[in-house]
């Protein structure tokens, strides 16, 4: 597993106070000041010195995609203080180091995913928070439930003991025509309306289900305006891999 560490020079507290500032400007612009929206560091291909360091420099909220890489970095990032999002698709078989590590799953695509993280928090005697990955773009590269499946499958994770629905997630349309990418988030954004509306009704139960993690370095602005109340960052803020 070939990890990287902090680029040479890199000031990763200035890096991360830019990202923070666009996030702020982006709030401003779409009316959306002082909402509060979070800026979680993707830390993948990084190594444990590296994403701790990001934590300790004040990006303590941290995105890992690969439970190998997970293992090898969890205690690390625990002792930092770090608040740990799994932002990779899962696979149930790797699912006891997300158990073991991380605060929320950000990917669950399937019941059965959601079903064995049930299974594991209660035998680690723990809850857990997760949201539904919801694929608004269409892409077949891309993971997540169809969007007219997420309200269901939402409820059904929220019937199972130990888990929490948060929210949604989707990774956007790689496509730099803004309209069309902001039409996805809007798609999230109105399915997490229905999914509060339905519970206001007593119908659905996901009053907690609140977040929309969406954007990233690219389009976060686009996704702020259209009701992100989470962007997830991840070379705007480590740098560029060093490659040999």
């Amino acid at each position: 597993m070939d990890l990287s560490p902090t680029p040479a020079g890199w000031d990763l507290a200035a890096a991360l106070a830019d990202v923070k500032a666009r996030v702020h400007l982006a709030e401003a612009a779409s009316g959306r000041a002082g909402s509060g929206v979070r800026v979680l560091v993707a830390t993948k291909t990084w190594d444990a010195d590296a994403a701790a360091a990001v934590v300790r420099a004040g990006g303590t909220l941290v995105g890992e995609s690969r439970m190998q890489e997970l293992d090898a970095k969890g205690e690390a990032l625990e002792a930092a203080g770090a608040h740990v999002h799994v932002i990779g698709q899962l696979q149930r078989n790797k699912a006891a180091t997300a158990v073991r590590f991380a605060e929320c799953v950000q990917t669950i695509d399937s019941a059965r995913l959601a079903e064995r993280l049930s299974r594991l928090c209660l035998e680690a005697e723990r809850e857990m928070d997760v949201m539904i990955q919801v694929n608004v773009s269409g892409e077949e590269s891309k993971a997540g439930v169809h969007p007219d499946e997420a309200l269901a499958i939402a409820s059904a994770v929220q019937a199972l003991p130990a888990l929490t629905v948060t929210g949604f997630m989707t990774i956007g349309l790689h496509s730099p025509a803004e309209a069309e990418v902001r039409e996805g988030y809007a798609r999230l954004r109105e399915i997490r309306d229905q999914a509060l509306i339905r519970s206001e009704r007593g119908s659905a139960g996901l009053t907690s289900a609140w977040e929309l993690s969406m954007g990233m370095s690219q389009d976060l602005e686009w996704a702020i305006a259209e009701g992100a109340t989470m962007v997830r960052v991840g070379t705007a803020v480590m740098g560029r891999r060093e490659l040999p």
